[in-house]
């Protein structure tokens, strides 16, 4: 009897994603862009996607294995293109328009992209200084007549293709901290499990209309998309995060939920009109990225607003983890606010020693996490040595982040091993030291890092961005540490600015607060 492997064999709904929903609820709508006020069902989406795979393949010969560059803001063109390279078995390759050209560069050379698509904004970024040779073709769409509309005019015929679960689907660069971008191939078995793992932990309910405001040249921007788009919830991509745009759609009523980092939550919770907002409107706030802190969080409880934390990595994920409430009550939520909860349904976890990876540790004790499941991802793009350090022999990812498990089986994500400073022989974590400042009543968003110091070896810094209407000074916010923190832990040095450094994906970016310190003393 012949035995096959299902995740490699090639099948006809893999990567048809548009097209088997066009097929199951045509007429429901699918998307609203609130930047052109346009409005699509899922058959909609389902032709203007075929229509551009048509293109690809009749015009560019574009075929499985392809690959389609995307510099945008999020956008229905992106959309497009998701669904456009799922038909055909492309590889859609999003590139963050944050990045400067010599960064775009490195990418575009190790990802050697066939087309690039570029927003009319980015023009510029895809000039001949910085294409890879062969030059790609480049096609530049925005909201003005441009080559797309002639690329939505073609005639659509079925150009499908048998794809595999293993087959890959994005090339997706991580966040850019490291001096040399890494960049994940991701499966479209990734992409999908963690679809079914979404219905799986959902409690299900009335339909959602939710934003997504993660950006798509990140994997949780298509992760919040495509489980929404599967579950037929109605997906509202923002171009940009915009917090007075957001907090219109609420008074509006026409979003219920809402996924956020918390530096977004900290810039909603700084807008002029958050407190004159009627926020009844919003069942759910999700937060991810990195642990919310009940400072950013007890606006939105004040409310009536249930939260919860969720976590993963574009490595294994792109979800892993969801704090599932287990007693109704907003009590219960703000007791497990800090916790990312449960391990998703089919993803297995274990918390290792950091000195010993071979050591698992038990409830209580602080190590590193490490994650295994269907949706863990392929490796890194011609990085076989970086790809060794992060999967291990038995398939385990190893995310680089500090967990612990309570004695209910709740995960807590307590900081990165590679955050920690040392100042004076004494270790430092400097989400504590943010944790701190952001308790007092006028700061909104607080980052801390370690920086050089001859003496103590290394000492903490850190800026701040104020909530709107309140003063504060840098001796306030350092005498408010001292009462709360150890003496090696108080900052030496708080800086009050309009914003903070955040990496693309939103994430608190500590690289950019060293540089940024650094160019002061000097």
């Amino acid at each position: 009897m012949q035995q096959h492997n299902y995740n490699s064999l090639p099948m006809h709904w893999i990567g048809d994603y548009s097209g088997k929903k066009a097929l199951l609820t045509p007429n429901l709508e699918s998307i609203y862009d609130p930047a052109t006020k346009a409005r699509y069902t899922y058959q909609q989406v389902d032709e203007r996607a075929s229509r551009v795979a048509t293109w690809l393949v009749d015009t560019l010969g574009l075929k499985k294995g392809s690959r389609v560059a995307l510099i945008a803001r999020n956008r229905m063109e992106c959309i497009d293109l998701f669904f456009a390279c799922g038909k055909i078995g492309a590889i859609l390759c999003p590139l963050s328009y944050r990045l400067q050209k010599p960064e775009l560069q490195d990418l575009m050379q190790r990802e050697q992209p066939d087309v690039i698509f570029v927003e009319d904004l980015f023009a510029a970024l895809t000039g001949a200084d910085v294409l890879p040779q062969p030059q790609p073709k480049v096609v530049v769409f925005g909201d003005g007549a441009s080559d797309y509309d002639a690329i939505l005019a073609t005639e659509a015929r079925d150009v499908c293709v048998p794809v595999a679960l293993d087959d890959p689907f994005l090339y997706i660069h991580t966040g850019g901290t490291t001096a040399v971008p890494k960049v994940c191939i991701v499966p479209h078995r990734q992409m999908v499990w963690n679809v079914f793992e979404f219905l799986l932990m959902s409690a299900g309910g009335d339909r959602t209309k939710e934003l997504v405001l993660f950006p798509f040249f990140h994997v949780g921007g298509w992760n919040v998309f495509f489980c929404l788009f599967m579950r037929n919830s109605l997906a509202i991509p923002l171009r940009q995060f915009d917090a007075g745009q957001i907090i219109e759609m609420v008074q509006k009523k026409k979003i219920n939920r809402l996924g956020a980092v918390e530096a977004m939550l900290q810039m909603l919770k700084a807008h002029p009109q958050f407190e004159e907002t009627d926020w009844s409107v919003i069942e759910l706030i999700t937060t991810a990225a990195a642990p919310c802190s009940n400072e950013t969080l007890q606006p939105f409880w004040d409310r009536g607003i249930a939260t919860n934390q969720v976590y993963g990595l574009t490595e294994a994920g792109p979800s892993n983890f969801a704090f599932i409430p287990r007693i109704p009550g907003m009590d219960h939520i703000k007791a497990n606010s800090r916790k990312v909860g449960t391990p998703f349904y089919c993803c297995d976890y274990k918390i290792v020693s950091e000195e010993d990876p071979t050591q698992s540790l038990p409830p209580g004790k602080i190590g590193v996490l490490c994650l295994r499941s269907f949706h863990n991802f392929d490796g890194y793009l011609n990085d076989p040595e970086r790809t060794a350090k992060t999967i291990d022999a038995e398939g385990w990812i190893h995310s680089g982040d500090l967990a612990v498990c309570d004695e209910d089986g709740l995960v807590s994500i307590v900081g990165r091993a590679d955050n920690m400073f040392i100042t004076g022989g004494e270790n430092v974590s400097p989400e504590e030291i943010e944790n701190a400042l952001r308790s007092h009543p006028a700061v909104a968003a607080a980052i801390c890092a370690g920086v050089p110091d001859k003496k103590w070896g290394e000492v903490p810094v850190a800026m701040v961005m104020l909530n709107a209407g309140t003063t504060t000074d840098e001796a306030s916010l350092r005498a408010h540490c001292k009462n709360l923190l150890a003496a090696y832990k108080v900052p030496r040095s708080v800086a009050i600015e309009a914003t903070i450094p955040l990496t693309p994906v939103g994430k608190l970016d500590r690289k950019a607060l060293k540089s940024w310190f650094a160019a002061k003393s000097a």
